[in-house]
């Protein structure tokens, strides 16, 4: 007579997703330290300060033409520092104005939070009213078109961005590019412009991946 155990129950192991955080959040993180290493990266090509303020440094012009000539030396010398002093006007107008700074991080939020890093599976539900990709987008657009141009938001960052580049034009024109050390070789599209889309592009590319998956 042979003896037979007890019967095994069969045990699944169940994977708990609960632990795992949303891919919305790795890619916010992602895009986060993507932009912070971008920063740091122009940060560290900025010029010595002391170099851009030096007074026996600074004459003027004595035609338009050599105005025209020493922003364009300047800019290329110094366009990382020109472009912080364009930022630091920037922040000093919206900080004087709490309105419009908390209307511009209301408009910022509510891209990141409700469009760019929402998961796919938390549909967009506003008084009972679920929205969808589309809608959701459109939604934003139309939030900041009101925001920018029929508040003072338009208007403050617009004065902001003129003042700065208004004061980078007067260094520029004043002061004396002799001295400094001007790479030949150095690419024509290194401006304010191509700064500021290669950190954005950067940041952008390890949170284009994650957020497209939350789409399929």
């Amino acid at each position: 007579m042979s003896s037979t155990g007890p019967p095994v129950l069969p045990i699944s192991t169940v994977q708990s997703t609960e632990s795992q955080p949303p891919i919305s959040v790795s890619a916010f993180r992602a895009f986060l330290s993507r932009l912070n290493d971008s920063f740091r990266n122009g940060i560290s090509q900025r010029r010595p300060w002391p170099e851009l303020t030096d007074r026996s440094a600074f004459s003027k012009p004595e035609s338009f033409s050599e105005a025209t000539l020493r922003i364009r030396k300047n800019y290329s010398y110094f366009r990382v520092n020109y472009l912080m002093v364009i930022g630091f006007t920037l922040a000093f107008s919206l900080l004087s104005h709490p309105f419009s700074l908390l209307l511009l991080l209301g408009l910022l939020f509510s891209w990141v939070f409700m469009y760019l890093f929402r998961p796919a599976d938390q549909p967009l539900v506003i008084f009972g009213r679920t929205f969808s990709d589309r809608e959701t987008l459109g939604i934003l657009i139309i939030l900041s078109v009101f925001v920018i141009f029929l508040t003072s938001v338009g208007s403050l960052l617009i004065s902001a961005i003129m003042v700065g580049f208004g004061l980078v034009c007067a260094h520029g024109a004043f002061r004396a590019p002799e001295d400094l050390f001007l790479d030949e070789e150095e690419p024509a599209n290194t401006g304010f412009l191509s700064f500021l889309g290669g950190a954005a592009s950067n940041a952008a590319a390890a949170a284009v991946p994650a957020v497209s998956a939350t789409r399929i």
